[in-house]
């Protein structure tokens, strides 16, 4: 093999390993996103049982609720501040917007399940 063969079969692999990385990339944001739909639809099938279970501890089955009841579901916001904490970032009020380090934050997890029991 010819040096000249050898240098195209590096550049072509350095063109394969750049494709792979867009992909990868690619998909990375996918994930993310189901991620963040899932958490929501998570939350919000908490929020939807919660309040059926209130309901039939009212006796409210099928009546229609006040228009004055609201049913607290996590907005824009909560759903913003998971994508951060899912893309690697503290969300809590320490160390807010800095980068996490491999580990999981405990003051981050708190501000989720605080939320939760909401």
């Amino acid at each position: 093999m010819s040096k000249r063969e050898i240098f195209d079969q590096v550049s072509d692999m350095e063109t394969q390993i750049g494709e792979l990385y867009e992909q990868l990339g690619d998909l990375k944001g996918k994930l993310s996103d189901l991620l963040e739909e899932n958490h929501r639809l998570s939350m919000e099938n908490i929020h939807l049982r919660n309040h059926l279970k209130s309901d039939e501890a009212n006796g409210n089955v099928g009546a229609e609720q006040d228009e004055d009841a609201q049913v607290n579901i996590p907005g824009e916001g909560y759903d913003n501040l998971a994508r951060l904490y899912e893309e690697g970032f503290h969300i809590c009020n320490m160390q807010f917007g800095s980068p996490r380090r491999d580990a999981d934050c405990l003051f981050c997890l708190e501000f989720f399940n605080i939320s939760k029991t909401k």
